[in-house]
C-alpha cells in the first residue's frame, strides 16, 4: 500500500469532511480534479443543521459531488479511500462460507457486512487468525461503499500511527497530524484494521484510543478488525468495542478453536491479564541501561509475537517482566488460533514423571508428545528443575525436536547463559544458536522491589584499557 500522502490529493488533505460554510481558496494538485470552493475537493461536508434536525453533524453530499460523473466519483472515492491493493477484496468474490464452505459464524458475519454496506450504521467487530477473512470482509464494504457513491477510510492501524507521527514533521505540501486526526475520527465510515496490532507505546495508545472513544461517542459507522478476541485488548477500547448497544463481534473461523495447556499454574484466566499493552515500561527507578534492557525487551517480544519463528530467550532475575512478555507472546498466538503449551519447567518434569503411574489422567507418552508438538511452547523457569539424568533427557528430547522441526518456543529463566550452559551444555547448544532463535538479556530489577530500591547506587562505569 502507498504511502497515504501520495494517495490522498491536496484537495483530499484538506479533509474527507469539510464545514460547508468554510471556502478553500487553495488549488488542487491535480487539475483534472479541481477543488470546489465548499468541499475542498473531499466530496461531502457538515452542513448547518439545528441540534434536533435528523441531519445534524451528519456528512451529506455536496454540490460538486452531485453533479460529478459517475466513473470521476468512484475514482475519486477510490484515491481517498485508502484501498490501494485492496480494491480486490469484494463481496463478488468473498467465499460465502469461508475456506472451508461450511463455517456458519463466516456466513453470518458477510451477511452482516453485506447489510452495513448497504446501511451502514453502528459498529462492525471482525475477530480471527490470519487468514480467516476478516481483512476482506472489511475491504469489501470499503468497496461496496465506494462503489455506491460514498466515502469509506480504510486504514491499517500501525500504518495510521506510523502517518500521525510523521504528521508531526510534515511540511506545508504533506498533511499534518492535525489535518489526519481529524479525517480519521469524523470519516464518515472507517475501517480500521488490525486494531491489536498498535504499538505498546503509550502515546500510540492514547491516540488509538482517542480516535475510539470519539467515534464511540458520536456512534459514527465504524468496522474493525483484530486477531484476538475483542475483550483481551486494552480495557478502554474493549468495554467500547464489545458495547451490545452499538456494536456486533463476530469471532471467525479458527478464533476459538485455540487449545491451551498448561503446567505450573498459568492458567487461561491468569494469562489473559498478562497482554503486551499493559506492560509497563515506564520502571520507576531504573537506570538508563536497565531501561533501555527493559525496552529491547518488549520489542524483541512484540516481533517475535508477530512472526514467531524458531526461539527467543529471555534472561533476566526474578520479577523482571519475563513470564508477562512470554504469555502475551502466548495470547498473541492463541488469537491467532494456535496451539499453546505454557511450562513451568520444574512442574512439567515432575509431570512427566508423575505420568508414568498407573491411571493418570494423562499418560506420559501423551503429555510428552502434547508438549514437544505444540503450535507455540512456553518454557519458563528453565534451570530451577532437578538436574537428575532422567530429567535432563527429557528435558533435551523436547529441546532438540523442537529445533529440528522448527517449532516456535520461548524460555524464560533467571539463570546467566554461563549457568544454564554449566549445568545444561546440550540444552544451551540448542537454544544460544544464533541461527535458530534470538537472545534478550533484561537487567532490570525486580518489578516491585526495584521501586523500593530506587535510590541504590548507580553502576560503576566499565573500566576500559588493560
Amino acid at each position: 500500500m502507498k504511502e497515504l500522502k501520495e494517495i490522498l490529493s491536496k484537495s483530499a488533505r484538506e479533509g474527507i469532511l469539510a464545514e460547508a460554510s468554510t471556502p478553500s481558496n487553495e488549488a488542487s494538485d491535480e487539475p483534472a480534479h479541481p477543488t470546489c470552493a465548499l468541499c475542498g475537493g473531499a466530496g461531502f461536508v457538515r452542513r448547518e443543521r439545528p441540534i434536533d434536525h435528523p441531519r445534524f453533524g451528519k456528512a451529506e453530499p455536496c454540490d460538486c459531488a452531485l453533479d460529478e460523473a459517475d466513473d470521476a466519483r468512484r475514482q475519486r472515492l477510490e484515491r481517498i479511500s485508502n484501498l490501494g491493493s485492496l480494491t480486490r477484496f469484494t463481496f463478488e468474490n468473498l467465499v460465502p462460507g469461508g475456506r472451508d464452505g461450511e463455517s456458519d459464524w463466516f456466513r453470518a458475519a458477510a451477511e452482516a457486512a453485506r447489510a452495513f454496506a448497504r446501511e451502514p450504521a453502528g459498529w462492525l467487530v471482525f475477530s480471527g487468525p490470519s487468514g480467516s477473512g476478516k481483512t476482506h470482509l472489511a475491504a469489501a464494504i470499503a468497496n461496496a461503499r465506494v462503489g455506491l457513491g460514498a466515502p469509506a477510510l480504510f486504514m491499517v492501524v500501525p500504518d495510521l500511527l506510523d502517518h500521525l507521527r510523521a504528521g508531526y514533521e510534515a511540511t506545508d505540501e504533506e498533511m499534518s497530524f492535525e489535518q489526519l486526526f481529524e479525517q480519521v475520527r469524523n470519516a464518515p465510515l472507517l475501517l480500521l484494521d488490525d486494531i491489536d496490532a498498535a504499538s505498546g507505546t503509550p502515546w500510540a495508545r492514547e491516540k488509538l484510543f482517542q480516535v475510539v472513544n470519539h467515534r464511540y461517542n458520536a456512534e459514527l459507522p465504524t468496522v474493525f478488525t483484530c486477531s484476538v478476541r475483542p475483550r483481551l485488548l486494552e480495557e478502554r477500547q474493549a468495554t467500547r468495542l464489545c458495547d451490545e448497544r452499538l456494536s456486533r463481534v463476530f469471532i471467525l473461523e479458527g478464533a476459538g478453536q485455540a487449545t491451551y495447556h498448561q503446567v505450573g499454574g498459568m492458567t487461561r484466566e491468569r494469562l489473559a491479564e498478562m497482554q503486551f499493552h499493559n506492560f509497563d515500561l515506564r520502571g520507576a527507578g531504573l537506570h538508563p541501561d536497565e531501561r533501555d534492557s527493559l525496552d529491547a525487551a518488549f520489542r524483541s517480544a512484540l516481533a517475535y509475537a508477530d512472526d514467531p519463528q524458531g526461539w527467543l530467550v529471555m534472561l533476566g532475575p526474578n520479577g523482571c517482566g519475563k513470564t508477562h512478555l512470554a504469555a502475551a507472546i502466548a495470547n498473541r498466538a492463541l488469537g491467532r488460533g494456535q496451539s499453546v503449551f505454557f511450562a513451568v519447567v520444574p512442574d512439567l518434569i515432575d509431570h512427566l514423571r508423575a505420568s508414568f503411574a498407573p491411571g493418570t489422567e494423562v499418560g506420559y507418552d501423551d503429555l510428552f508428545d502434547r508438549v514437544r508438538n505444540a503450535g507455540l511452547l512456553v518454557l519458563d523457569d528453565l534451570g530451577a528443575q532437578a538436574g537428575s539424568p532422567w530429567a535432563q533427557e527429557k528435558l533435551y528430547q523436547i529441546v532438540n525436536y523442537r529445533t529440528v522441526a522448527s517449532l516456535p518456543t520461548v524460555v524464560a529463566s533467571d539463570q546467566s547463559m554461563a549457568e544454564l550452559g554449566a549445568a545444561h551444555q546440550r540444552i544451551v547448544a540448542r537454544i544460544a544458536d544464533p541461527h535458530t532463535g534470538t537472545l534478550v538479556n533484561i537487567i532490570a530489577p525486580h518489578y516491585r522491589l526495584g521501586h523500593s530500591l530506587a535510590q541504590r547506587p548507580a553502576p560503576p562505569a566499565p573500566r576500559r584499557g588493560r
